[in-house]
């Protein structure tokens, strides 16, 4: 049932847009006028594609290129996101991150992180800013491009369905349907942000960023060659998105609260509860997949669960957890439930931020004995304790019982 659903909204989405991208083909082969009305969709297609990957680079770019090909008595007339007191500061914060960006790549992770969760922020911010006001102007080049042409049912016809009009569909789904095609691809294109979040490392960070760069550099450039194959490109782009939704989903909620408690801090006044506590999967468990967010609960009968709704308002899931030996990892930014097999340890569960400081009390409340340093922190006090060991001749009483521990 759910895969036929999937194909089902797949194959509608799809067949919308690939009638306004054979729409884009027919006209293309017509007169002048049919001609612009071709180039007008498909440059809405793959405008609102490049601006879902990169929303501030994307409209901040769009809106540069309307202002300078636009007459000069025209340019009253130009929305709001094409004039210079938007579009300049929206580049040039486009450069600052940049140029965090390369020099992120020889900082620590500590001091970088801030300034990535606050390009995370952004580009929730504008990716709402787009969503809501940019994508619903840009399409409007749909309904009012169909309207304007007496041919417009050539388009599907061109495709092998002359027999089907859903051109009067498409002037009430056009907006809805640009905002869909906008909000899958920007799930993917988000993505990114959150992965930078979780890499310690600067140079996977710029190898990231360069891949999403390049991805809209690609998309520009093959639409000044040929708007058509622009449009095609961006449908394709679309298709996989949609079928990376429910895995750009997850990891968007995961970086959504990871950087909610790291800007207010919430750990400072949070108090894990004794029996159900938020987490997230830190690997798929039998058909519950990666980073979902639901609580980890201890049953009457001493068994441990984890309870979710998939999409988070879906109907309710419980998960039963394999019986083993547990341990709470304490990393550098947010702690963990690990499964002990020997000496191998197998993250199970990853907590959000806010719990940070609380492990003792994770592992109090679910009867867990072993609390241990993972990662980065395990790594950063061993550092330290060789330093303090080697250098001053002497051991701290903390790292000389978390030695022997």
């Amino acid at each position: 049932m759910r895969n036929a659903w999937r194909w089902t909204a797949l194959l509608a989405v799809g067949s919308c847009v690939w009638g306004l991208t054979a729409r884009a083909a027919t006209d293309a082969s017509r007169p002048l006028v049919s001609d612009s009305h071709g180039k007008e969709l498909a440059k809405a297609v793959t405008t609102i594609t490049g601006v879902a990957i990169s929303p501030l680079l994307g409209v901040g770019g769009v809106g540069a290129y309307d202002y300078f090909t636009t007459p000069r008595e025209k340019k009253e007339q130009l929305p709001w996101y094409a004039h210079v007191t938007f579009w300049l500061p929206a580049l040039l914060l486009v450069g600052l991150v940049a140029a965090k960006d390369a020099f992120g790549t020889v900082l620590p992770p500590g001091v970088k992180k801030p300034f990535d969760v606050a390009e995370t922020v952004e580009n929730k911010i504008t990716g709402l800013i787009a969503a809501g006001a940019v994508v619903p102007s840009i399409a409007a080049v749909f309904h009012s491009t169909v309207a304007g042409s007496s041919h417009a049912h050539l388009g599907f016809a061109s495709a092998g369905l002359a027999t089907i009009d859903l051109m009067p569909l498409l002037n009430i789904l056009t907006v809805p349907l640009a905002v869909a095609m906008f909000v899958l691809v920007w799930l993917v294109g988000h993505v990114i942000n959150v992965l930078i979040l979780l890499s310690p490392f600067g140079a996977v960070d710029a190898v990231l960023k360069s891949a999403r760069t390049s991805l809209l550099g690609l998309l520009v450039i093959v639409h000044r060659i040929n708007p058509v194959i622009g449009a095609a490109l961006s449908l394709i782009i679309i298709v996989i998105a949609y079928f990376l939704a429910g895995w750009s989903f997850r990891l968007t909620v995961f970086g959504s609260v990871y950087v909610w408690d790291f800007i207010t801090g919430k750990r400072k006044r949070f108090k894990p509860l004794p029996n159900a506590n938020w987490m997230f999967t830190a690997r798929k468990i039998e058909k519950t997949p990666i980073r979902t967010y639901g609580k980890f609960t201890k049953t009457e009968d001493g068994r441990w669960t984890f309870e979710y709704r998939p999409w988070l308002f879906l109907q309710r899931r419980t998960l039963l957890l394999p019986q083993a030996k547990y341990a709470v990892g304490c990393g550098l930014f947010y702690p963990e439930i690990m499964i002990v097999d020997g000496e191998k340890t197998k993250s199970l569960l990853v907590m959000p931020p806010r719990y940070k400081g609380h492990e003792k009390e994770i592992a109090q409340a679910y009867a867990i004995t072993d609390v241990r340093d993972t990662g980065l922190l395990k790594g950063i006090k061993a550092i330290w304790r060789w330093f303090t060991r080697n250098l001053f001749g002497r051991e701290s009483k903390q790292a000389a019982a978390a030695a022997a521990t």
